[in-house]
Protein backbone atom coordinates (compact mmCIF):
# COMPACT_ATOMS: atom_id res chain seq x y z
CA UNK A 1 0.00 0.00 0.00
CA UNK A 2 1.48 3.42 -0.95
CA UNK A 3 2.45 5.70 1.94
CA UNK A 4 0.92 9.17 1.77
CA UNK A 5 3.34 12.14 2.15
CA UNK A 6 1.86 13.20 5.50
CA UNK A 7 2.54 9.72 6.91
CA UNK A 8 6.15 9.62 5.71
CA UNK A 9 9.06 10.21 8.06
CA UNK A 10 11.78 9.68 5.44
CA UNK A 11 11.68 9.55 1.67
CA UNK A 12 14.53 8.98 -0.76
CA UNK A 13 13.74 9.67 -4.40
CA UNK A 14 16.19 8.48 -7.05
CA UNK A 15 19.26 9.13 -4.89
CA UNK A 16 22.61 8.67 -6.64
CA UNK A 17 25.94 9.04 -4.84
CA UNK A 18 29.31 8.64 -6.50
CA UNK A 19 32.81 8.62 -5.08
CA UNK A 20 35.03 9.24 -8.07
CA UNK A 21 34.19 6.67 -10.73
CA UNK A 22 32.36 4.41 -8.26
CA UNK A 23 28.58 4.65 -7.95
CA UNK A 24 27.77 3.78 -4.32
CA UNK A 25 24.04 4.60 -4.36
CA UNK A 26 22.37 3.85 -7.67
CA UNK A 27 18.94 5.48 -7.95
CA UNK A 28 17.91 4.65 -4.39
CA UNK A 29 14.22 5.20 -3.53
CA UNK A 30 12.56 4.51 -0.20
CA UNK A 31 9.56 5.61 1.87
CA UNK A 32 9.62 5.07 5.64
CA UNK A 33 6.30 5.73 7.43
CA UNK A 34 6.18 7.52 10.76
CA UNK A 35 6.64 5.19 13.70
CA UNK A 36 8.31 2.38 11.74
CA UNK A 37 11.39 0.42 12.78
CA UNK A 38 13.26 -0.18 9.52
CA UNK A 39 16.47 -2.24 9.42
CA UNK A 40 18.84 -2.00 6.45
CA UNK A 41 21.04 -5.04 5.86
CA UNK A 42 23.45 -6.01 3.12
CA UNK A 43 27.01 -7.19 2.51
CA UNK A 44 29.99 -4.91 3.08
CA UNK A 45 30.19 -2.31 0.33
CA UNK A 46 26.50 -2.52 -0.57
CA UNK A 47 25.85 1.12 0.37
CA UNK A 48 24.14 0.79 3.78
CA UNK A 49 26.24 3.34 5.64
CA UNK A 50 26.28 5.77 2.72
CA UNK A 51 22.48 5.61 2.59
CA UNK A 52 22.29 6.41 6.30
CA UNK A 53 24.83 9.24 6.01
CA UNK A 54 22.84 10.68 3.12
CA UNK A 55 19.66 10.70 5.21
CA UNK A 56 21.58 12.29 8.10
CA UNK A 57 23.12 15.00 5.91
CA UNK A 58 26.72 13.81 6.17
CA UNK A 59 26.73 13.08 2.41
CA UNK A 60 25.07 15.11 -0.35
CA UNK A 61 23.51 13.19 -3.26
CA UNK A 62 24.84 13.77 -6.77
CA UNK A 63 21.28 13.20 -7.99
CA UNK A 64 17.88 12.75 -6.38
CA UNK A 65 16.22 14.13 -3.27
CA UNK A 66 15.96 13.45 0.47
CA UNK A 67 12.81 14.35 2.43
CA UNK A 68 12.40 14.35 6.22
CA UNK A 69 8.82 14.67 7.49
CA UNK A 70 7.75 15.95 4.07
CA UNK A 71 10.47 18.63 3.89
CA UNK A 72 13.13 18.60 1.17
CA UNK A 73 16.42 18.56 3.10
CA UNK A 74 18.69 17.47 0.24
CA UNK A 75 20.93 20.53 0.47
CA UNK A 76 20.75 21.03 4.24
CA UNK A 77 23.59 20.18 6.70
CA UNK A 78 22.98 17.70 9.55
CA UNK A 79 22.23 20.34 12.18
CA UNK A 80 19.36 21.69 10.09
CA UNK A 81 17.66 18.32 9.71
CA UNK A 82 15.22 16.85 12.21
CA UNK A 83 17.43 13.77 12.58
CA UNK A 84 19.78 12.36 15.19
CA UNK A 85 22.28 9.51 14.95
CA UNK A 86 23.46 6.85 17.41
CA UNK A 87 26.84 5.34 16.52
CA UNK A 88 28.65 2.25 17.77
CA UNK A 89 31.00 4.53 19.74
CA UNK A 90 29.01 6.17 22.51
CA UNK A 91 30.75 9.58 22.20
CA UNK A 92 29.53 10.72 25.61
CA UNK A 93 31.07 13.74 27.28
CA UNK A 94 33.27 12.27 30.05
CA UNK A 95 33.23 15.42 32.21
CA UNK A 96 29.40 15.69 32.27
CA UNK A 97 27.01 13.70 34.40
CA UNK A 98 24.63 11.24 32.75
CA UNK A 99 21.77 13.72 33.18
CA UNK A 100 23.76 16.57 31.64
CA UNK A 101 24.84 14.37 28.74
CA UNK A 102 21.21 13.68 27.91
CA UNK A 103 20.25 17.34 28.39
CA UNK A 104 23.08 18.59 26.16
CA UNK A 105 21.08 18.68 22.91
CA UNK A 106 18.17 20.72 24.31
CA UNK A 107 20.72 23.00 25.96
CA UNK A 108 22.34 23.73 22.60
CA UNK A 109 18.90 24.56 21.23
CA UNK A 110 18.28 27.11 23.94
CA UNK A 111 15.80 25.09 25.98
CA UNK A 112 15.56 26.42 29.55
CA UNK A 113 17.39 24.60 32.36
CA UNK A 114 14.27 23.31 34.14
CA UNK A 115 12.66 22.03 30.93
CA UNK A 116 15.78 20.31 29.59
CA UNK A 117 16.42 18.60 32.93
CA UNK A 118 12.80 17.49 33.08
CA UNK A 119 13.05 16.08 29.56
CA UNK A 120 16.37 14.37 30.34
CA UNK A 121 14.87 12.85 33.50
CA UNK A 122 11.93 11.41 31.54
CA UNK A 123 14.27 9.87 29.00
CA UNK A 124 16.45 8.35 31.72
CA UNK A 125 13.28 6.82 33.15
CA UNK A 126 12.46 5.48 29.69
CA UNK A 127 15.87 3.80 29.32
CA UNK A 128 15.74 2.67 32.98
CA UNK A 129 18.74 4.67 34.13
CA UNK A 130 17.17 7.26 36.46
CA UNK A 131 19.20 5.86 39.35
CA UNK A 132 22.54 6.82 37.76
CA UNK A 133 21.69 10.37 36.66
CA UNK A 134 24.51 11.90 38.71
CA UNK A 135 27.25 9.47 37.66
CA UNK A 136 29.90 10.10 35.01
CA UNK A 137 29.94 7.87 31.87
CA UNK A 138 33.16 6.11 32.98
CA UNK A 139 31.28 4.74 36.00
CA UNK A 140 28.78 2.88 33.77
CA UNK A 141 28.89 -0.43 31.93
CA UNK A 142 28.97 -0.54 28.12
CA UNK A 143 25.28 -1.34 27.91
CA UNK A 144 24.37 1.51 30.24
CA UNK A 145 26.51 3.94 28.24
CA UNK A 146 24.73 2.88 25.06
CA UNK A 147 21.38 3.58 26.69
CA UNK A 148 22.61 7.03 27.73
CA UNK A 149 23.68 7.67 24.12
CA UNK A 150 20.21 6.60 22.96
CA UNK A 151 18.49 8.89 25.48
CA UNK A 152 20.72 11.80 24.41
CA UNK A 153 19.85 11.21 20.74
CA UNK A 154 16.14 11.23 21.58
CA UNK A 155 16.30 14.37 23.75
CA UNK A 156 15.67 16.75 20.84
CA UNK A 157 12.65 14.66 19.76
CA UNK A 158 13.93 14.03 16.21
CA UNK A 159 11.55 13.01 13.44
CA UNK A 160 13.94 10.14 12.66
CA UNK A 161 16.59 8.36 14.70
CA UNK A 162 19.41 6.75 12.72
CA UNK A 163 21.28 3.89 14.41
CA UNK A 164 24.55 2.77 12.84
CA UNK A 165 25.63 -0.61 14.25
CA UNK A 166 24.92 0.73 17.76
CA UNK A 167 25.31 -2.64 19.51
CA UNK A 168 28.44 -3.81 17.73
CA UNK A 169 30.75 -3.25 20.73
CA UNK A 170 28.62 -5.25 23.17
CA UNK A 171 28.92 -8.94 24.06
CA UNK A 172 26.21 -11.33 22.87
CA UNK A 173 24.12 -11.45 26.04
CA UNK A 174 24.18 -7.68 26.42
CA UNK A 175 23.36 -7.23 22.73
CA UNK A 176 20.25 -9.39 23.15
CA UNK A 177 19.16 -7.37 26.18
CA UNK A 178 19.71 -4.11 24.32
CA UNK A 179 17.76 -5.37 21.31
CA UNK A 180 14.73 -5.87 23.52
CA UNK A 181 15.26 -2.46 25.11
CA UNK A 182 15.55 -0.69 21.77
CA UNK A 183 12.38 -2.30 20.50
CA UNK A 184 10.52 -1.41 23.72
CA UNK A 185 11.68 2.21 23.60
CA UNK A 186 10.82 2.61 19.92
CA UNK A 187 7.38 1.14 20.51
CA UNK A 188 6.63 3.28 23.58
CA UNK A 189 7.65 6.47 21.79
CA UNK A 190 6.09 5.48 18.45
CA UNK A 191 9.39 6.80 17.06
CA UNK A 192 10.85 6.26 13.60
CA UNK A 193 14.07 4.22 13.74
CA UNK A 194 16.32 3.41 10.77
CA UNK A 195 18.80 0.77 11.89
CA UNK A 196 21.95 -0.26 10.00
CA UNK A 197 23.40 -3.66 10.93
CA UNK A 198 25.45 -6.60 9.68
CA UNK A 199 23.67 -8.86 12.18
CA UNK A 200 20.69 -10.46 10.45
CA UNK A 201 19.34 -11.99 13.67
CA UNK A 202 19.32 -8.52 15.18
CA UNK A 203 17.43 -7.12 12.20
CA UNK A 204 14.89 -9.97 12.08
CA UNK A 205 14.27 -9.71 15.81
CA UNK A 206 13.59 -5.98 15.98
CA UNK A 207 12.44 -4.51 12.67
CA UNK A 208 8.96 -3.97 11.28
CA UNK A 209 10.49 -4.08 7.79
CA UNK A 210 13.86 -5.05 6.32
CA UNK A 211 15.52 -3.40 3.34
CA UNK A 212 18.16 -5.64 1.74
CA UNK A 213 20.85 -3.69 -0.13
CA UNK A 214 22.96 -4.93 -2.99
CA UNK A 215 25.30 -2.83 -5.16
CA UNK A 216 23.75 0.48 -4.12
CA UNK A 217 20.14 -0.60 -4.67
CA UNK A 218 17.43 -2.22 -2.59
CA UNK A 219 17.13 -5.83 -3.72
CA UNK A 220 13.96 -6.35 -1.65
CA UNK A 221 11.99 -4.51 1.03
CA UNK A 222 9.34 -6.13 3.20
CA UNK A 223 8.45 -7.55 6.58
CA UNK A 224 10.95 -10.09 7.97
CA UNK A 225 8.71 -13.14 7.44
CA UNK A 226 8.06 -12.28 3.79
CA UNK A 227 11.73 -11.72 3.01
CA UNK A 228 12.76 -14.98 4.68
CA UNK A 229 9.95 -17.12 3.25
CA UNK A 230 9.52 -15.45 -0.14
CA UNK A 231 12.87 -14.04 -1.32
CA UNK A 232 12.55 -12.23 -4.63
CA UNK A 233 15.56 -14.01 -6.16
CA UNK A 234 18.33 -16.49 -5.40
CA UNK A 235 20.67 -13.73 -4.21
CA UNK A 236 18.28 -12.62 -1.46
CA UNK A 237 17.41 -16.23 -0.61
CA UNK A 238 21.05 -17.13 -0.01
CA UNK A 239 22.03 -13.83 1.62
CA UNK A 240 19.33 -14.03 4.29
CA UNK A 241 19.88 -16.91 6.68
CA UNK A 242 21.09 -20.29 5.45
CA UNK A 243 19.64 -22.50 2.73
CA UNK A 244 20.14 -25.82 1.02
CA UNK A 245 20.61 -25.44 -2.72
CA UNK A 246 20.44 -27.81 -5.66
CA UNK A 247 21.42 -27.22 -9.30
CA UNK A 248 18.57 -28.27 -11.56
CA UNK A 249 16.88 -27.75 -14.92
CA UNK A 250 13.26 -26.65 -15.16
CA UNK A 251 10.88 -29.03 -16.89
CA UNK A 252 7.14 -28.48 -17.15
CA UNK A 253 5.24 -26.64 -14.45
CA UNK A 254 6.81 -27.20 -11.02
CA UNK A 255 8.88 -30.23 -12.10
CA UNK A 256 12.67 -30.07 -12.29
CA UNK A 257 15.42 -32.54 -13.07
CA UNK A 258 18.78 -32.73 -11.30
CA UNK A 259 21.72 -35.06 -10.79
CA UNK A 260 20.12 -35.91 -7.44
CA UNK A 261 16.83 -37.03 -8.96
CA UNK A 262 13.46 -35.46 -9.78
CA UNK A 263 12.40 -32.37 -7.85
CA UNK A 264 9.21 -30.39 -7.32
CA UNK A 265 9.21 -26.73 -6.29
CA UNK A 266 6.06 -25.00 -5.11
CA UNK A 267 7.39 -21.64 -6.32
CA UNK A 268 9.04 -21.20 -9.71
CA UNK A 269 10.40 -17.74 -10.55
CA UNK A 270 8.52 -15.99 -13.35
CA UNK A 271 11.70 -15.52 -15.43
CA UNK A 272 12.31 -19.30 -15.65
CA UNK A 273 11.22 -21.23 -18.74
CA UNK A 274 11.36 -24.95 -19.53
CA UNK A 275 14.96 -25.99 -20.16
CA UNK A 276 16.48 -23.13 -18.16
CA UNK A 277 19.16 -23.82 -15.52
CA UNK A 278 17.67 -23.29 -12.06
CA UNK A 279 18.69 -23.13 -8.43
CA UNK A 280 16.33 -24.86 -5.99
CA UNK A 281 16.48 -23.38 -2.49
CA UNK A 282 15.11 -24.99 0.70
CA UNK A 283 15.57 -23.69 4.27
CA UNK A 284 17.23 -26.12 6.74
CA UNK A 285 14.25 -26.02 9.13
CA UNK A 286 12.05 -27.23 6.24
CA UNK A 287 14.41 -30.09 5.38
CA UNK A 288 14.10 -33.51 7.04
CA UNK A 289 16.55 -36.40 7.39
CA UNK A 290 15.01 -39.84 7.82
CA UNK A 291 16.27 -43.42 8.01
CA UNK A 292 13.27 -44.53 5.98
CA UNK A 293 13.99 -45.11 2.30
CA UNK A 294 11.89 -43.03 -0.06
CA UNK A 295 11.48 -42.64 -3.80
CA UNK A 296 10.04 -39.97 -6.06
CA UNK A 297 10.50 -36.18 -6.15
CA UNK A 298 12.37 -34.44 -3.33
CA UNK A 299 13.79 -37.68 -1.89
CA UNK A 300 17.61 -37.69 -1.99
CA UNK A 301 19.85 -40.42 -0.51
CA UNK A 302 22.77 -39.18 1.58
CA UNK A 303 24.83 -39.97 4.69
CA UNK A 304 25.04 -38.06 7.96
CA UNK A 305 28.27 -36.05 8.24
CA UNK A 306 27.74 -34.60 11.73
CA UNK A 307 25.10 -33.83 14.35
CA UNK A 308 25.38 -30.79 16.62
CA UNK A 309 23.10 -30.05 19.57
CA UNK A 310 22.03 -26.39 19.69
CA UNK A 311 20.10 -26.17 22.93
CA UNK A 312 16.51 -27.07 22.07
CA UNK A 313 17.32 -28.01 18.45
CA UNK A 314 19.63 -30.25 16.44
CA UNK A 315 21.69 -29.15 13.44
CA UNK A 316 22.36 -32.12 11.18
CA UNK A 317 24.55 -32.12 8.09
CA UNK A 318 24.43 -34.79 5.39
CA UNK A 319 26.39 -35.30 2.17
CA UNK A 320 25.31 -37.11 -1.01
CA UNK A 321 27.56 -39.53 -2.89
CA UNK A 322 28.28 -36.70 -5.33
CA UNK A 323 29.36 -34.32 -2.58
CA UNK A 324 26.26 -32.10 -2.28
CA UNK A 325 25.70 -30.98 1.31
CA UNK A 326 22.35 -30.60 3.08
CA UNK A 327 21.58 -29.15 6.49
CA UNK A 328 18.55 -29.79 8.66
CA UNK A 329 17.48 -27.92 11.79
CA UNK A 330 15.09 -30.03 13.83
CA UNK A 331 13.68 -29.69 17.35
CA UNK A 332 15.07 -32.10 19.93
CA UNK A 333 12.56 -34.48 21.44
CA UNK A 334 10.84 -37.81 21.14
CA UNK A 335 9.60 -38.78 17.73
CA UNK A 336 11.67 -36.31 15.72
CA UNK A 337 13.28 -37.67 12.55
CA UNK A 338 16.75 -36.47 13.54
CA UNK A 339 16.75 -38.10 16.97
CA UNK A 340 19.28 -40.90 17.26
CA UNK A 341 21.09 -40.20 13.98
CA UNK A 342 24.88 -40.39 13.99
CA UNK A 343 27.73 -39.65 11.60
CA UNK A 344 27.87 -42.28 8.86
CA UNK A 345 24.16 -43.24 9.01
CA UNK A 346 22.44 -43.66 5.64
CA UNK A 347 19.43 -41.35 5.41
CA UNK A 348 16.99 -39.82 2.93
CA UNK A 349 16.81 -36.05 2.59
CA UNK A 350 13.21 -34.95 2.04
CA UNK A 351 11.31 -31.68 1.83
CA UNK A 352 7.81 -30.65 0.83
CA UNK A 353 7.35 -29.09 -2.61
CA UNK A 354 5.68 -26.11 -0.93
CA UNK A 355 8.92 -25.29 0.91
CA UNK A 356 11.12 -25.38 -2.24
CA UNK A 357 11.67 -22.32 -4.42
CA UNK A 358 13.28 -22.43 -7.87
CA UNK A 359 15.18 -19.39 -9.15
CA UNK A 360 17.25 -18.60 -12.20
CA UNK A 361 20.78 -19.86 -11.57
CA UNK A 362 23.69 -17.45 -11.73
CA UNK A 363 22.47 -14.71 -9.35
CA UNK A 364 23.52 -16.38 -6.13
CA UNK A 365 26.16 -14.59 -3.99
CA UNK A 366 28.05 -17.68 -2.83
CA UNK A 367 29.82 -20.55 -4.61
CA UNK A 368 27.47 -23.45 -5.20
CA UNK A 369 28.08 -26.86 -3.75
CA UNK A 370 28.62 -28.83 -6.90
CA UNK A 371 27.13 -32.26 -7.51
CA UNK A 372 29.57 -32.99 -10.33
Amino acid sequence: MPISPDQTAVALKGVVKRFGAQTVLDGLSLAVPRGEFLAIVGPSGSGKTTAMRTIGGFETPDEGSVFIAGRDVTALPPEQRDVNTVFQSYALFPHLSVLDNVAYGPRMRGVGRAERRRRAGELLDLVRLSGVADRKPAQLSGGMQQRVALARALANEPAVLLLDEPLGALDRKLREEMQRELRRIQSELAATFIYITHDQEEAFGMADRLAVMRDGRFAQIGDPATLYDQPVDAWVALFLGSANRIRATLGEGEALTSDLGPLLAGHVAADLAAGDPALVVVRPEQTRFSRAAAAGPNAIPARIADVVALGASLRLRAVTAGGVEFESIEPRGDGQDGAGLHAGDAITVTFAASSARAYRAGTEPLPLRSSS
